[in-house]
Formats: structure tokens, sequence, C-alpha cells
């Protein structure tokens, strides 16, 4: 039990871990901070030396620099495949030399522990109890299936990473090797709401009662809806990513998880990402759960709580209804992450809504974002049939139930003034509008 003798006798440095990838390895690391920038550095050295080929490394919202995201020459020596796009992955699935797996964020620990076996396990931590446990701080996501499924497990001890003590945890005696690091996690920079977005908060505040529970997204619409909800009463937390919006709202007393069904008097996320705010808030707080992602993100489990309040993005919609959130046409942007758990949970909840935000055009209102048809090659994230409301700051448009010409004229409605006629146009040639 003299856990800091093992814990000595495990450190390394990171070229020593690198040394032991073997070619034709799969490599696993979780989302954003989770993530283990200097131990990536130095296999991608030995992917660039001609020493290993053929490995594969899975993320999930990279937020790190990670060279193999950047050099395409490393592409069939050190492979990425993303479960969900961040900045360097996106440019590698649109370069041709990254791979994407479609999913739903709650599915990822059941393809995990039916499909992959993981040579190893790479991940953030933050450092040792006296107990030989490590936080795994601002992510708990699909770390668990990892850690069951992994052969190795290879940690970065940053001690600069926040302790969660209501979140993943992993034992001294379960890690293969581990480096020391200090370094600032990785931040988003804040948002600048303009006058279109605290529109479009204002309207989807308007439709959350006191007592409402919320999940929001990252960007200057979920953070719009945020600072509109400051006067609210009683509010909870059951999302996927805690923000800095959902910080603000707890400091100012609209959130206090009271009125919530499970976890009553608790945040509850999956991960966390945004300032150094966040991290900080996280730090040794009981009352925030960073549990995995196949429990926060079912709809089974976000719909036991009552008037649970689900806020999403999209960069197109048809008159259908249907959302492509992940494409603009056939260059990939994102992934489908977790948007259909919450807007499925929300609808099932009682009294619960689901709101698909956005500002109604692009490029200057050169371009509609509500679209007759979606632009060829866009992928569909929700379907027709699970599409609650939609928002633009034109207004608010339901289409859960309604026939589609009803549907059309609704969305037509909260369309640019500038592109209604050519919808309406549209519509009555294909006989949607009757």
């Amino acid at each position: 039990m003299n856990y800091q003798a093992e814990y000595e006798a495990k450190r390394s440095t990171a070229g020593a871990l690198a040394a032991q990838v073997e070619s034709g390895w799969l490599i696993g690391m979780d989302a954003g901070a989770a993530q283990t920038p200097t131990i990536m550095s130095a296999v991608a050295e030995r992917a660039r030396n001609n020493e290993i080929s053929g490995v594969r490394v899975q993320t999930l919202l990279d937020v790190y620099p990670l060279e193999f995201l950047a050099d395409n020459s490393l592409f069939g020596r050190l492979t990425s495949e993303a479960w969900f796009s961040g900045g360097g992955s996106r440019r590698a699935v649109n370069g041709g030399y990254g791979d994407i797996i479609p999913n739903y964020y709650r599915d990822i620990p059941k393809y995990i522990r039916a499909m992959y076996d993981y040579d190893v396990f790479c991940v953030s931590v933050s450092p040792m109890d006296k107990h030989g446990w490590f936080s795994l701080s601002t992510v708990s996501s699909y770390s668990p299936a990892m850690i069951e499924k992994a052969k190795r497990i290879f940690l970065e001890v940053n001690d600069r990473q926040p302790r969660a003590v209501c979140g993943a945890q992993i034992h001294i005696s379960q890690v293969t090797g581990l480096i020391e690091v200090s370094h600032e996690l990785p931040v988003l920079p804040p948002t600048k709401m303009d006058a279109i977005s605290e529109t479009i908060g204002g309207l989807i505040a308007e439709q959350i009662r006191d007592g409402s529970c919320i999940q929001l997204g990252i960007g200057a619409i979920p953070d719009a809806v945020g600072a509109a909800l400051k006067q609210k009463h009683d509010l909870g937390i059951h999302t996927e990513m805690f923000t800095d919006s959902m910080v603000e709202l707890i400091a100012c007393g609209a959130v206090n998880n009271s009125k919530k069904q499970i976890h009553r008097g608790q945040t509850v996320t999956t991960f966390a990402f945004g300032s150094q705010r966040i991290y900080d808030y996280i730090d040794d707080n009981p009352g925030i759960a960073l549990l995995p992602v196949d429990y926060v993100n079912d709809p089974n489990v976000i719909c036991l709580n009552d008037n649970m309040i689900s806020i999403n993005a999209a960069l197109e919609v048809d008159l259908w209804g249907q959302v492509c959130a992940e494409s603009v046409g056939t260059k990939h942007m994102s992934g489908s992450g977790g948007q259909v758990d919450y807007v499925r949970g929300a609808c099932q909840s009682k009294g619960g809504k689901s709101f698909i935000a956005f500002t109604s055009t692009a490029k200057g209102d050169s371009i509609s974002k509500i679209k007759s048809v979606l632009t060829p090659g866009a992928v569909v994230t929700t379907s027709k049939n699970d599409v609650d409301y939609v928002v633009t700051e034109y207004g608010i448009a339901h289409l859960r139930g309604e026939p589609l010409s009803r549907r059309a004229q609704q969305l037509i409605a909260i369309a640019h003034p500038n592109f209604r006629d050519e919808l309406r146009f549209e519509a009555k040639k294909r006989g949607i509008l009757i």
C-alpha cells in the first residue's frame, strides 16, 4: 500500500512511453483537456522517423495542436479516427488524411466495449491523492470504458488539472506508466454576443419556466440564452458539456438544482470545457458530478427530470424540419455529438421542450439557413420526426406533431425576409404548401 513508491516506479518520460508503441497499435484518448499532447508529440516523432506505422488514434473534440492532425505526411503511420471533430481532426478529415466515426455520443462506450481493443489509453489527470487515486478531472465521457478495454494506461499528471471529487477516477495500480507535466489547460476564447444572438436568447428564455432543467451548448446563442436566464429561479443543469454560461448561472443564483428529480442539488455533466473559471469551479466541488456519457446522455435518463430544456445549434434546416448540424454540404465540420440524445430526452420529459436555434442567414445575409432542400451532401443530424422547436431571430416554429404544410409555413415565417418569397415559391412548386 505504498502508493508513492509505486508512483515513483512508474514515473517515466514521454520518449520512454512512446518507445513502447508498436506498429499497428490502437491508441485511445477522450475529449478536450483529457488529451495528452506531450506523449502524443513523442509518438508523432517516432512516426516521423519511420519507426512505427499503421498506428490509429481515436479522439473526441481535439483541443490541443496535436501534431499528427496537422501533418498529413504522417498519414498511414499515425492516423486519426475522430468520434467528434475539433479543429485539427476537422482539417484532417477534409484533407483526406483523417477519418470520422459516425455515432451518437451516448453510444460510444457501448462501441468501445463491443468493438475495440486498445493497446494503450492515454489520459491527462490531476495529481495522485494519498489513497493512490487520480481524478480524470474535466472529463468522464467514455474514459471508464477505455480503462476497461485498454491493455496499457499512460498518464500525463498535470498539476494544473482540477480534482473532480464526483467524477471518473483511476488508481495507480491500473497505470502502466506516467509522466509529470505542468501546463495550463486549453481554454475557449469568450464569445461575442451580438444583437441577433441576444434576440434569439430572449425568445428561448421566455419559453423556460422557473424550476426547469437545462442543457446548453457552446457559442453566442447558448451564452445569450444563459444571460437571459439570470432572472429565473430554481433552475437545474443536466448537460453534456459544462460551460461558462452555466457557471455564471450558478454564481448568480438562478441555478441551484433544487427542483431536479434526479441528482437533486448537483449539476450533472460528462465533460467541461471553457475558461479557467470552469476548471476552478470543478476543483474539489461535490456540487458537480462528471459522469459517463452513456448515463448522462441517455434519453431515458435525461427525461427523468421534469421540464427538461434542450438547446442546440444547426447549420441549416429544410422545410421538412431536417436538421444538419455537422457539415456544410459535403464539407465535414464536427459530428452528431449529443444533439439527438437531448432532443429526444427533452421531448420525453414531463413539460420538456427542445430548441434548435440559429441565425437565419450566413455570409452577410447572402445565404438562408432555412432551405427548401438541404445543400447537396449535407448530413442529417436530427430527423424531421424528432425536431420540436426551431428558433431564429424572427421567431419560433413548433414542428413536432405538425403536418408538413404547417411546418413549412412556420419555418418560412422565421426565415430572413429576403428569402421568404423564394422559399414559398419552392414549397408550392413541390406541393408542400397546400
